[in-house]
């Protein structure tokens, strides 16, 4: 902003004196705040008059008798008198006067219309401070009316970016509480708070006899409701419905997307609720009707407890507006209270899953029970594993107790039952180790042939379904291909038997002690194995998983070097589950052992450039919540002498009792192994003193012995990256003048997987004309500070006729990969577009 000085009377008073008429122009100086530099003035085509409170009459005499041929400006240190009082009226009707006040200088200074300096006069309090008066020239208003310098006045106020209504309420509701609002304080203190009421009524229908922010955002939120719920809203609502329904759903459909401001969104739903009592209200409402609306937080409480209701009435045939429960809680999740009830919505579609088969059954054969178990029955346990993963991170899930009890019922009774049972009278068929390839020959099958360096990795528990859903995961990583195959872990399936089995060897035995023997050596810790493994393959090694994760690149790359395989071995599940007091945590293990091996292989893919990759287990597991009865508990009938496990017995002769079978160790090992293995045909375990009882393995059960093998293969040297985003934060969907200034939020930061891009943005009609100048922006901040990730650009538009009826968009290209990202509608009302409506 240029001072208010006097080159700019100057030259506005040279201004009035152009022209061959004379003029007369009075200048009543009201505070004498130019009565000492009024000499000073340079004035090219006139006089300098000074009139005094007392020399009218020869003032009078003077201009009109005297000299009537000189321009003269008469400049008065004084208020202007009262017309009685003022012997020099008449002449001023047919001079000029002139203003060189505060407002008429701010007027001349923006290109102000002269109509319009009443309203910089109206608010000229607010010019009296310098910071507040540079922040209005800041925002490069073009067109000035009585609306735009309100509006800019207000946006000051709130320190917005942009001269925006909508933005200002934004602030106004978002930045402040309700009562006692600051910035409802500082427009009151400028005499802008009835413009700020008006401006509601025009922009968002609101309209009251002494309005309130309480009652307007009432407005706001009952509004939105209306439109997107599918029955008429109470009688104690309607007075707050209002007629300009599409203001409101954009503006808060804007609050509510934007990261910036949605928690406050939430905040102020979960006041407008509890102040129009909706919680009560939405309980006589069909749940159809509420399942479009996302205005308050409690109608997802309302759509949580009716399928909750449907699940355990095992009604799963239940619709609301056509969509199955698990596209209703699909569809509830994108919405936008999902996150804050993600985890409840992704429980209930797990139970669905499991209520869905309350009739299972499996194949008689041992083939088709296995073929069964890998191409559909595995996600019975993954649906289980998930239904306590979500229902353990809820921190109140008393509500879901009852269906939790179902779904225990289901599965343990339903599906264990039945699947175990059959696994086990399948199992005794001659041919039944035929069907999977066996664990004892997984280095001959998946390692011995390998043309490149392998990294195999061996998960402790990580029984099929887990492996599967790894597999999920590396499927949608586009620099990794991954094949899923299985086999038949040994059994006992426990961890000393099952690891052994994984390295090459030539002979597996059990000695009389039950020590595991690979070709005839123990093989239980880290240098026992990798000597075996360095016996078939000098160039190799064995390392755990916990190591590496400490390592720096340079000693990882050291390590790897020069080796043609290596043996990952990784713990997390069963380092969880085996413990009592940790046991109920094992499905959160696997889901960070999951997360675990992934990020592991694209570590070694990057830091030492390896490309091949074989996942497996030593053995799988059961996992029952429901603590066991006393029925469940099989008394351990075994010899003296014998291995004792709960799930498994090894000795000398077979157990003969009810829910007891029995295997040739020399059948699972291909020896001539006399021992023999017992296990319950069944869950059931073995009473044995001490341990946890929820978690088990070492028995004979699809969980514990179909093993997965996922065969990986990468992308050398490629990292997994992704383009940085932007989007709008300023709240727009009105163009008012032909220059707008808008901000944008990078969304993330800048990092080695997120990559910065240059983005191309401008405006466009419906039929993708161009009505804007382009901007490039450079997303590149690294900045974790949202504020520090904000940016502001400036549009030109094009001077021509917009018609309002008509969409116009905002549109943002990636120019690196010539994609649009970003189509934001808003309306162009540009009053005195195309040469002020004049075809001049």
């Amino acid at each position: 902003m240029s001072e208010l000085n006097l080159n700019q009377i100057k030259d506005k008073l040279n201004a009035e004196f152009n022209g061959d008429t004379r003029k007369l122009v009075f200048w009543y100086d009201v505070n004498a705040e130019f009565v000492d530099d009024v000499e000073t003035l340079e004035l090219t085509h006139a006089k300098l008059y000074r009139l005094e409170s007392d020399n009218q009459f020869y003032t009078k005499y003077f201009l009109e008798r005297l000299d009537r041929t000189t321009n003269y400006l008469i400049y008065a240190p004084f208020p202007k008198p009262p017309v009685q009082d003022n012997h020099l009226a008449d002449m001023i009707r047919y001079s000029k006067e002139f203003f060189a006040d505060r407002a008429s200088l701010l007027t001349l200074d923006l290109g102000i219309k002269e109509k319009y300096r009443p309203v910089i006069q109206k608010y000229i309090k607010f010019f009296g401070a310098k910071d507040r008066t540079q922040r209005f020239y800041d925002l490069e208003i073009e067109n000035f009316t009585k609306d735009t310098i309100e509006i800019a006045l207000m946006s000051v106020l709130c320190k917005t970016r942009t001269a925006s209504f909508e933005e200002v309420v934004r602030v106004v509701l978002t930045d402040a509480s309700l009562e006692e609002n600051v910035f409802l304080a500082d427009f009151d203190k400028y005499n802008l708070l009835s413009a700020f009421w008006r401006f509601c009524e025009e922009q968002f229908g609101y309209a009251d006899v002494n309005p309130t922010l309480e009652k307007l955002v009432i407005t706001l939120f009952v509004t939105y409701t209306a439109r997107y719920i599918h029955s008429d809203l109470p009688k104690a609502w309607q007075n707050y419905i209002s007629y300009k329904s599409g203001n409101i759903i954009a503006f808060l459909d804007n609050l509510m997307n934007n990261l910036l401001y949605r928690n406050r969104y939430n905040e102020l739903s979960e006041y407008v609720a509890s102040q129009i009592n909706a919680t009560v209200i939405f309980e006589d409402y069909a749940t159809e009707a509420l399942v479009d609306c996302d205005t308050f937080a409690l109608i997802d409480q309302v759509i949580i407890h009716w399928i909750n209701a449907r699940l355990l009435a095992e009604d799963i045939g239940a619709k609301l507006k056509a969509m199955s429960i698990p596209l209703i809680c699909q569809t509830r999740s994108k919405m936008h209270f999902g996150d804050t009830y993600k985890l409840q919505y992704q429980l209930l579609e797990h139970a669905y899953s499991l209520i869905q088969n309350v009739g299972y059954s499996c194949p008689d054969d041992f083939e088709g029970l296995v073929d069964q178990y890998i191409n559909s029955d595995y996600l019975m346990d993954t649906h289980y594993r998930y239904f306590y993963y979500y229902f353990d991170r809820i921190s109140d899930n008393t509500g879901f107790e009852n269906l939790r009890d179902l779904v225990e019922n289901i599965y343990t009774n339903n599906y264990l039952a039945e699947v175990t049972s059959k696994w086990n009278q399948g199992l005794l068929n001659e041919n039944a180790l035929t069907v999977l390839p066996l664990q004892r020959e997984f280095y001959s099958k998946y390692i011995y042939e390998r043309k490149e360096r392998v990294i195999v990795i061996v998960s402790d528990a990580m029984r099929y379904e887990v492996g599967r859903s790894l597999w999920t995961k590396l499927q949608d990583d586009k620099k990794c291909s991954a094949t899923l195959e299985s086999m038949l872990g040994v059994l006992p399936s426990y961890t000393k038997l099952g690891m052994a089995a994984l390295l090459p060897h030539r002979t597996l035995t059990l000695t009389d002690d039950y020590r595991v023997m690979a070709d005839g050596t123990t093989r239980d810790d880290l240098k026992q194995r990798e000597a075996l493994l360095q016996s078939y393959v000098p160039n190799s090694r064995c390392i755990q998983f916990d190591d590496i994760k400490l390592m720096k690149r340079d000693v990882i790359r050291q390590m790897f070097a020069g080796m043609d395989v290596v043996y990952v071995y990784h713990n997390q599940i069963d380092a969880r589950g085996d413990k009592q007091n940790t046991e109920n945590e094992v499905f959160v293990a696997c889901e960070e052992a999951i997360e675990e091996i992934f990020t592991l292989i694209k570590k070694l893919t990057e830091d030492v450039s390896a490309t091949h990759y074989v996942v497996t287990a030593d053995h799988g597991f059961i996992y029952k919540r429901d603590k066991l009865q006393e029925s469940d508990k099989i008394a351990n009938l075994s010899e003296k002498g014998s291995y004792v496990n709960r799930r498994f017995i090894v000795s000398e002769q077979a157990l003969q009792e009810d829910g007891i079978t029995s295997v040739l160790m020399s059948k699972i090992l291909g020896n001539e192994e006399s021992k023999i293995v017992s296990f319950p045909t069944g869950s059931s375990v073995f009473k044995v003193a001490g341990g946890g009882q929820n978690y088990v393995h070492g028995g004979s059960s699809p969980q514990e012995m179909i093993i997965p093998v996922l065969d990986v293969k990468t992308e050398k040297g490629r990292k997994e990256t992704r383009t940085v985003q932007i989007t709008m934060v300023s709240t727009v969907q009105k163009i008012t003048n032909l220059i707008a200034n808008l901000d944008f939020i990078q969304t993330e930061p800048v990092t080695d997987v997120v990559k910065g891009t240059s983005y191309r943005i401008f405006f466009v009609s419906e039929d993708n004309e161009k009505i804007s100048n382009d901007n490039i922006y450079v997303a590149d901040k690294k900045h974790n500070e949202p504020q520090k990730r904000m940016f502001r650009l400036r549009f030109n538009f094009k001077n021509k006729h917009y018609d309002k009826s008509k969409r116009y968009y905002l549109v943002a290209y990636d120019e690196k990969n010539d994609l649009e990202i970003l189509r934001y509608p808003v309306v162009m009302d540009l009053a005195f577009s195309n040469d002020f409506g004049f075809n001049l």
